[in-house]
């Protein structure tokens, strides 16, 4: 049964939704592709907005030097504090404004933030843009109701989730210019992430000697023996099957090549070709113990091959996220007021993807994932062309988190 201070929380955000959409539409339509990563000018817009609403953005850049060592040209990371009492904890909410680029296919302007039949199409209307709008959204209804509350909230608007979170999150954290008890990163509306995978990336680079195509004899064919790296990675595909999660949402680890660059021309024998790979291990796995399997795998494939050398140059090596002591009542909490809202019941699971959350797992800060967004990832083509949301989804997300902030906050 929904309580009158409940009831004025809901009926705020329905009457303030045609702002909270226009908003969104506003986000989304900064570009913020990355690569190449020039997030900056994106921070500072959301920070002029949430300044309409008489708060104060600081805007923590990331020294120039450290962004393009990381290959990217510039990230600026907001943290909005809004302190409310002495006791109680204080709530993190971190959605990221980095983006992959657009790519093609799109029958709606990727930046355009149109709306048809319901939806908001752009790239990032579902992952993660949509939940800054969540986000302010709720902790502007939750503030509207002018209640005594305990504790606070943090916003954390980040850019380089796309990157792996450590210029993001992980910056933040490591600077100390946060401390957060319990945190919600950007999320779907049907399910509470409680866990997700870790992620090995790798850079290898395979010298041969490049040689005249008439007189292959006289080179060393680095394409030739990049090919058997990748049938030693992708023949371990049957292996990784076999091995499961006890995780529900979380299946098997998987392996791939993502990229693969190489050549200077058709008529040239190769001299170096690069391959970029991705391995998603489950939370089961140790990820130390996985990047040395991986490595001797690559190793061995080329091993004895005159003329071959390898390089192997880690990328990414994130660690999975864990549920953690003290989640139990944020999750309980998320779960009860999303089926009061959507009128179904939504599971606490894991997912096979990683995000910016397991950042604040690793410091021992519990941490959950829930936002704006459909059932699955593929229906909101994230990372694919016509990326949208369903308005409501946005209404009734924002609703859940206000009500939970509501729950944990309240003196």
């Amino acid at each position: 049964m929904t309580t009158s201070v409940q009831q004025q929380l809901l009926d705020w955000i329905d009457a303030h939704f045609d702002e909270q959409v226009a908003f969104l539409q506003s986000v989304v339509r900064i570009p913020t592709d990355t690569p190449p990563g020039n997030n900056a000018p994106h921070a500072e817009a959301v920070a002029d907005m949430v300044a309409g609403f008489g708060w104060q953005a600081e805007r923590h850049a990331v020294p120039p030097q450290a962004v393009r060592d990381y290959g990217m040209e510039s990230v600026t990371n907001l943290i909005v504090r809004r302190p409310y009492g002495a006791e109680g904890p204080t709530i993190a909410l971190n959605a990221h404004g980095d983006v992959v680029p657009p790519g093609e296919g799109w029958r709606h302007p990727p930046y355009g933030a149109e709306i048809e039949d319901g939806f908001l199409y752009g790239r990032a209307a579902a992952v993660s843009k949509s939940d800054f709008a969540t986000y302010i959204f709720a902790v502007r209804a939750l503030e509207a109701l002018g209640a005594p509350l305990k504790g606070g909230v943090e916003l954390h608007f980040t850019y380089d989730e796309e990157f792996g979170g450590l210029l993001g999150p992980g910056w933040l954290l490591e600077q100390n210019l946060t401390r957060p008890d319990l945190v919600i990163a950007a999320g779907f509306s049907y399910q509470v992430i409680t866990a997700h995978n870790a992620c090995l990336q790798l850079e290898l680079t395979v010298h041969g000697r490049a040689g005249h195509g008439a007189m292959p004899e006289t080179a060393v064919d680095a394409l030739q023996a990049a090919t058997r790296i990748l049938n030693a990675i992708y023949g371990q595909l049957p292996e990784l099957k076999k091995i499961k999660s006890t995780v529900p949402g979380i299946d098997s680890p998987t392996m791939l090549i993502g990229r693969i660059d190489g050549g200077t021309n058709t008529n040239v024998v190769p001299g170096k070709v690069v391959l970029k790979m991705d391995r998603r291990m489950i939370p089961e796995e140790d990820p130390a113990a996985v990047e040395a399997g991986v490595r001797a795998l690559i190793e061995e494939a080329v091993a004895g091959l005159p003329g071959i050398r390898v390089e192997i140059r880690r990328l990414l090596l994130s660690q999975a996220l864990r549920p953690l002591p003290g989640a139990d009542p944020l999750v309980a909490s998320l779960q009860r007021n999303a089926h009061a809202v959507l009128g179904v019941a939504i599971p606490a699971v894991g997912t096979p993807l990683y995000a910016d959350a397991r950042l604040y797992g690793e410091r021992g800060i519990p941490a959950v994932m829930y936002g704006a967004g459909p059932r699955t990832v593929q229906e909101s083509n994230a990372k694919k062309a016509d990326e949208k949301l369903a308005l409501e989804d946005l209404r009734k997300a924002t609703k859940v988190v206000a009500l939970t902030l509501l729950d944990l906050l309240s003196v």
